[in-house]
């Protein structure tokens, strides 16, 4: 599964296809694009599209803030033209039925936590780190990270 937003597209690399997606949330040209009151507004904004793979060919791509926004793509080169046709026909129809937008979820800030770990684990992830160049804290957040599926960050 691959989950990104508009704003952080990554290289995607598979073992058929390498493909470089565009970043589709740069300013447009018309200064009505940054209304809210407009399609072209909302589509600028950064959601988030959770892609993963149909067992039975292509690729499926939700956009996780707005319910019900899925659409399917034969090739990873037609996700992204297929996500933003899918996000406009849903942001047009509630728009047009006077319902409202959901924005995009705003990204937390950087949070501390303290976890308690046998001392077992604890050198574990000390050698680890160490074997990786890494301090303890990063390679504990990269790991978190690798577990959640987003490889991304």
């Amino acid at each position: 599964m691959f989950v990104a937003s508009w704003r952080f597209w990554r290289t995607w690399i598979s073992q058929k296809e390498t493909t470089i997606t565009k970043n589709t949330d740069e300013p447009a040209a018309t200064s009505t694009s940054s209304r809210l009151d407009t399609v072209e507004g909302y589509l600028g904004l950064p959601y988030t599209v959770r892609v993963t793979a149909d067992p039975t060919g292509g690729y499926v791509a939700a956009v996780e803030e707005l319910p019900g926004c899925v659409t399917q793509a034969e090739s990873w080169a037609e996700v992204d033209d297929m996500a933003r046709d899918a996000m406009r026909a849903w942001i047009s129809t509630a728009l047009a039925a006077g319902r409202p937008v959901p924005l995009p979820h705003v990204a937390a800030d950087p949070a501390r936590i303290l976890v308690r770990l046998p001392r077992s684990l604890h050198r574990d992830l000390l050698r680890a780190a160490g074997t990786e160049g890494v301090s303890l804290n990063q390679y504990v957040v990269c790991e978190l990270a690798r577990a959640v599926g987003r490889q991304d960050r």
